[in-house]
């Protein structure tokens, strides 16, 4: 790919994976270069003021990782959401053309999958049957946690290494 330069990239149109949303859901399209302060201080501030009941943060391919961030960062600061997390893979269509326009090569047309994440966050009770469920005031994994399991380790002994 080295005689090519990338012209563009568009993100196929795909349906969200959570259907009826009540009307004042708040959705937040995080992007690789967005600010997850400028996300958080839009979403907290129409949480708390009540303007909206449901945030539903969504970001595909490297901003992934983003809109998990800013949903936890809001669970841990609004207490008593329920969260409903949906993944998928989304098609996206990348536009190649060549360096040099003499060489002789085709414009290039390259179809990915790249992953994609919905995190719905609610203040009104979600269908816990749901698959991606998670009640508000639980741990991240499976399942509960025994309290047992939190806390620091207990340090281990230096091993003695004379002969």
């Amino acid at each position: 790919m080295e005689h090519y330069r990338k012209a563009g990239s568009v993100e196929l149109p795909a349906p969200s994976p959570i259907p009826q949303l009540p009307p004042n859901t708040l959705e937040m399209r995080v992007q690789d270069g967005s600010k997850i302060r400028n996300l958080l201080e839009l979403a907290l501030g129409q949480l708390e003021r009540g303007n909206t009941r449901h945030v539903v943060f969504s970001g595909s391919g490297r901003a992934t990782g983003k809109a998990v961030s800013c949903a936890e960062i809001v669970k841990r600061r609004v207490p008593g959401l329920h969260q409903l997390t949906k993944l998928r893979f989304l098609e996206t269509e990348d536009s190649w053309v060549p360096v040099s326009p003499d060489t002789g090569l085709d414009p290039l047309t390259v179809r990915r999958h790249v992953p994609a994440v919905w995190v719905l966050l609610s203040r009104e009770p979600l269908d816990p049957n749901d698959c991606g469920y998670q009640p508000p005031g639980a741990p991240p994994g499976l399942g509960s946690t025994p309290r047992s399991n939190y806390g620091p380790r207990p340090r281990r002994r230096a091993r003695d290494t004379r002969p």
